[in-house]
């Protein structure tokens, strides 16, 4: 597996059911009451992170799903971390619906806002960046992707595609995002790893490949 320099390769991987998994991070913080679970799903581009999410919202009753790319639209590649936890991590825990429109959503005229409901069971956090340090006093529990980045950077172009403009953005991902992770090192926080995209047999409608996190 090919991985950034001062990435851990996880080990021990083995197939559970996507409900076992889902029961072992919710084991991570068994005394959450009166709000919702707040659950952080991080790796890089082309791991599957925005994937999972949809299918943990779709076995997971009551759940609901925020995007950091929607805080970081228009505003940085990760230093949105504060703008996170005063307009949807900290409502959250006093059990609050959440209904937050950014400033650069204001100011260029994108519609709709991020929106959870009282009431919710669980929120899944997806996005590059979201286990570090700095988040974790919010977050129960954490999932990080890890898988091989020759096959990350293969779906990330069939996603994004291949422009100059996109790949000077990639360029400019990456000058922030490396040290970022080498300084945060999100395989080592998370409550669990799941292969992105994985490498053993299973079945992906039902199945997730998951491993101990690194630094355990």
């Amino acid at each position: 597996m090919r991985l950034h320099p001062g990435e851990t390769e996880a080990a021990g991987w083995r197939v559970v059911t996507v409900l076992e998994a889902v029961r072992q991070l919710r084991d991570a913080s068994p005394g959450v009451t009166g709000r919702p679970r707040l659950i952080a799903i991080d790796g890089r581009g082309g791991a599957g992170k925005t994937t999972l999410a949809a299918r943990l919202r779709k076995v997971v009753p009551d759940s609901a799903v925020v995007h950091t790319d929607d805080i970081a639209w228009n505003h940085a590649y990760f230093d949105w971390g504060a703008v996170l936890v005063e307009n949807i991590l900290q409502p959250l825990h006093r059990g609050e619906a959440v209904d937050f429109r950014p400033d650069a959503w204001i100011a260029r005229g994108r519609p709709g806002s991020i929106a959870i409901p009282a009431g919710t069971d669980c929120v899944w956090v997806e996005g590059t960046g979201i286990i570090r340090e700095e988040l974790a006093p919010w977050l129960d529990a954490s999932v990080w992707m890890q898988g091989d980045l020759d096959e990350q950077e293969r779906l990330s172009v069939v996603r994004d595609g291949d422009s100059p403009e996109q790949l000077a953005h990639v360029a400019n991902w990456l000058l922030e995002e490396l040290p970022f992770m080498l300084r945060e090192r999100p395989w080592a926080r998370a409550t669990m790893i799941v292969a992105g995209p994985p490498h053993i047999d299973h079945d992906p409608e039902t199945e997730l490949v998951v491993a101990p996190p690194t630094g355990s």
